[in-house]
């Protein structure tokens, strides 16, 4: 195999590649002009899809894995706590929650670590 026929082979592929995921996206704008936005099947896949999320953050706070399995639940709860807190003081803004819960979290490892907690 010579490296122009390598070559055509690559773009051949990218080609096939591209065209396989365009015609997908234009069918999905096809079939998007149809689809009710608030019909009970948009709902229950948005019903599922918030529970799979909220199922995925339990599972990575209760049952962590890697670098977080060595803070202490309690640290995890706490900052928790806290964006959940923040997220209803600031009329559910996700920002100041998710940027409070961190700080909290970063304050109470930081501490721990040195000891002072």
């Amino acid at each position: 195999m010579t490296n122009l026929s390598l070559i055509g082979g690559m773009w051949g592929l990218l080609i096939l590649v591209s065209l396989s995921t365009y015609i997908w996206r234009a069918g999905g704008v096809l079939i998007a002009q149809r689809i009710d936005p608030n019909g009970a099947v948009s709902q229950w896949f948005t019903c599922v899809a918030y529970g799979m999320l909220a199922g995925l953050i339990s599972r990575i706070l209760l049952m962590p894995i890697g670098i977080l399995a060595e803070t202490l639940l309690a640290d995890r709860m706490a900052a928790l706590a806290v964006g959940f807190f923040l997220f209803w003081i600031f009329k559910r803004n996700m920002l100041p929650a998710t940027i409070g819960a961190t700080m909290v979290f970063l304050a109470l490892t930081t501490l721990r670590s040195y000891g002072y907690l």
